[in-house]
């Protein structure tokens, strides 16, 4: 029996998970609808508890893209202040060891941009191309109902991975954004999602530009997040 990996010439899913990183450089280079199309049509099948698929989608490209990419700028070069949460990205007293990681990966971050810590203008400048897409011609937005728990976000973000392991099975990379969710009402503008969905996170996705230089953030020793218990 040949595989579809084997048909299409896919990369393995081990390849996929280890190439997988957040990209924030894309081409200019338009992204085919039946790429879009394919990806989430296997990505449906990700798991979530009792089946609830509890994942809407929205997918922007072309013009409608432009347009949010345009309202974007204007409320930043306004000043505008972000809008009001509509739920935690982080808790406000994170502890050890998440307190360190997070740390890491800024000093990481700005400092491959060559950004100083004390530099928060710099800084504000960078977070500034999140509401770009990094120059990405495709951007996804997945929202939940707010009468949804804990269980199905988790259902949300193994169907968010499965759809990053697909874009780079297919050649694309991505950036999951939570940024976006500073935007959420800008967002709604342009997809007049129903009132009782809420944004959860935006992506970026696209072919990457290799003229951009990039950091890799490191992981965890395994001993630090894995533990074996019998033989």
């Amino acid at each position: 029996m040949v595989t579809v990996t084997e048909e299409r010439g896919l990369m393995d899913v081990y390849e996929a998970v280890m190439s997988r990183r957040a990209v924030r450089g894309f081409a200019d280079q338009p992204v085919p609808k039946e790429m879009l199309e394919r990806v989430l049509s296997a990505a449906a099948w990700a798991p979530s508890g009792s089946n609830l698929q509890p994942w809407h989608t929205y997918v922007l490209t072309g013009a409608p893209l432009a347009e949010l990419k345009k309202r974007s700028g204007e409320r930043l070069a306004a000043g505008d202040p972000w809008d009001e949460p509509e739920y935690e990205q982080y808790p406000p007293a994170l502890k050890s060891p998440y307190r360190e990681r997070r740390s890491a990966f800024g000093e990481q971050r700005y400092g491959a941009l060559g950004i100083a810590r004390e530099d928060l203008e710099a800084r504000q400048r960078a977070a500034a191309a999140n509401w770009e897409c990094f120059g990405a011609p495709a951007a996804l937005f997945c929202y939940i109902d707010r009468d949804l728990g804990r269980p199905q976000w988790s259902d949300v973000g193994m169907y968010l991975q499965t759809v990053m392991l697909l874009l780079r099975a297919e050649g694309l990379h991505s950036c999951p954004q939570m940024a976006w969710a500073k935007f959420h009402r800008t967002v709604a503008e342009v997809l007049s999602p129903p009132d009782e969905l809420m944004l959860f996170c935006g992506m970026s996705i696209g072919f990457e530009d290799r003229t951009v230089d990039h950091t890799r953030t490191g992981r965890a020793p395994l001993d630090e997040t894995v533990t074996f218990i019998g033989s």
